[in-house]
Order: C-alpha cells, then sequence, then structure tokens
C-alpha cells in the first residue's frame, strides 16, 4: 500500500487535478453502489425517465420506495474518503470535482467548486411548471399524506429507494406539486434514459481540459457519461489516475490503476500531499511518474 499510495502521491502532488467521482467513494457511508464489491449480488434496475413520466403507477412504486430509502440517504455522512478530497482542494491540489453521485456527500465534507453531474437527491423538481423545493419539504408531505405508510429497510440502493412488496406499493399515496396544484413531481436527478444538461456537461468539459491531472475516484465508468471526460482527457493527452475496487473501462486509458478502498488511500494521500506541497512538488511528480510508469 505504502509504494501505491506513493505513486499516486507523486502524480497528485504538482497540482491542477480535477477529480471525477462514482459510487464507489460513497460505500463507506452506507450508501451501495450498482456494480462494485457492495452492489454486485443486486438486482436493482433503476428507474428510467421515460417509465416515470409515461406510467402512473411506476411514479407510485418509486416514490413509494424513495420514501422509505430517502430516510436511509438523509441520514448517510462524509466518509473519509470524501473528506480527504476535500482536504486536497483546501491544500491547493485538486481545482474541481465532478461527482456522478446524487447524495450531496462532497459539498457535506465541505467541497468547494463540486458538479453534481446527475443532481441531487435532496432536491425535487416540478416537470409541469419547473418550481424547486427541497425533498425535505416533500417529506413532510408524503408523511402528512401517509400516516402510518412504513416498512422494515433492510438496503438501500444507490438511486436512494429500497424494495418494497406491491401490497405496500398499493397502499401509498403521491403527491402532486403544491405551487401549480397538479404538477408531476421528480427528484431532481439524471434517471437512467435523460440526458445530463448541456451546460453541465460543457462546464465539467472545460473542466478536465484546463486540469493537470484527472483523478478517478470510485467509478467503474461504464456508462458513457462518466467514461467521456476519461476518453477526453486521453485525447488531450492529459494523464488519467484511476482508483477503484475492480477494473472499470478506463483503464485502457490510464497512466495508473489502482484497485484499494477509498476510505484508506484518500486519507493517506491527502497526508502526504497536502503537507508538502510547494518546493518539493517536481521531484515528486518525476518520483510518482517513474512509479506509474
Amino acid at each position: 500500500m505504502t509504494e501505491t499510495i506513493d505513486a499516486v502521491a507523486g502524480l497528485v502532488a504538482g497540482g491542477g487535478v480535477v477529480v471525477l467521482s462514482g459510487a464507489g467513494l460513497s460505500t463507506e457511508s452506507g450508501i451501495p453502489d450498482y456494480r462494485g464489491p457492495s452492489g454486485a449480488a443486486r438486482r436493482h434496475t433503476p428507474m428510467t425517465n421515460q417509465v416515470f413520466t409515461r406510467d402512473a403507477q411506476a411514479r407510485r412504486r418509486y416514490w413509494a420506495r424513495s420514501h422509505l430509502g430517502w430516510r436511509v440517504i438523509a441520514r448517510a455522512a462524509p466518509n473519509d474518503g470524501h473528506r480527504a478530497v476535500a482536504r486536497l482542494q483546501r491544500g491547493g491540489l485538486v481545482d474541481g470535482v465532478i461527482t456522478q453521485n446524487v447524495d450531496g456527500l462532497h459539498t457535506a465534507a465541505g467541497s468547494p467548486r463540486v458538479v453534481e453531474l446527475h443532481g441531487r437527491l435532496d432536491e425535487v423538481v416540478c416537470l409541469d411548471c419547473g418550481n424547486q423545493t427541497s425533498r425535505e419539504e416533500l417529506d413532510r408531505r408524503l408523511r402528512e399524506a401517509n400516516p402510518g405508510f412504513d416498512a422494515r429497510v433492510a438496503a438501500v440502493n444507490p438511486d436512494g429507494d429500497v424494495d418494497l412488496a406491491d401490497d405496500a406499493v398499493a397502499r401509498f399515496r403521491t403527491v402532486d406539486c403544491a405551487l401549480c396544484r397538479g404538477g408531476m413531481l421528480k427528484p431532481d436527478v439524471v434517471f437512467f434514459g435523460e440526458t445530463v444538461p448541456a451546460p453541465r456537461v460543457a462546464r465539467c468539459f472545460d473542466m478536465v481540459e484546463r486540469a493537470r491531472l484527472l483523478l478517478v475516484l470510485g467509478s467503474s465508468l461504464t456508462v458513457m457519461s462518466g467514461r467521456r471526460f476519461v476518453l477526453r482527457a486521453a485525447k488531450l493527452g492529459i494523464p488519467v489516475v484511476i482508483v477503484n475496487q475492480g477494473p472499470t473501462r478506463g483503464d485502457g486509458y490510464a497512466e495508473l490503476t489502482v484497485d484499494a478502498p477509498l476510505g484508506r488511500l484518500l486519507p493517506a494521500l491527502a497526508d502526504r500531499t497536502v503537507g508538502v506541497a510547494g518546493a518539493g512538488d517536481a521531484e515528486q511528480v518525476s518520483v510518482g511518474l517513474t512509479a506509474a510508469r
């Protein structure tokens, strides 16, 4: 582990780093991922935008399950990996974060300059009038509409819902937009089959193109939504470092790949780099590049 941290630290110590994070960074906060070790045995099919907007019963099922799952997400706290990323930002080594996660934990850990590529679960939008409200407010309204609705939550799915029996779903009452009175409410996140807003994507590409190094944390890069930033970095000759438990679809583009728990590696990385950033950077970067190759 020491040699691995040395190699990553050598690359990161030069600064100008942009982080691309995925679900693997939040597993130690109790939120499972789809494809990593915590999600490998799951059979959950994520909600698609087409199904959500066209099928009232599917929306009821989503909100019933998400209403219970939200209680787990709302209690989730940043872990040592999130805090280490924030520390690297405060130390001037990481310029910004692009996250595929919708849990808001980077911001909760104190990270500035975070682009939440797929939105946030703690925000709700009306698809008819565009009004935005907090998930806390929606949770209050759903509790009032469903007194006594409860179920044991064994585990929460990565997108914030839980498995729930059909008879429980049938008892659940949804609510509409309180402003336009009838509008369809949706968590302000990008569902599968939905397009990330173009200005948000453009901002992420701009961050990557200005970076000296792209550091991927906890993403399998299976979907193009995140992998495109690795492809852009590789095309521009910007080094890519990937830290993930298990292989990724971006490994072939990486200067260095590391299979390690993020909650252990990232704090050690911050210890090595934030305290030494400055005069010794050039030497460390040289050592790191040699180790990486």
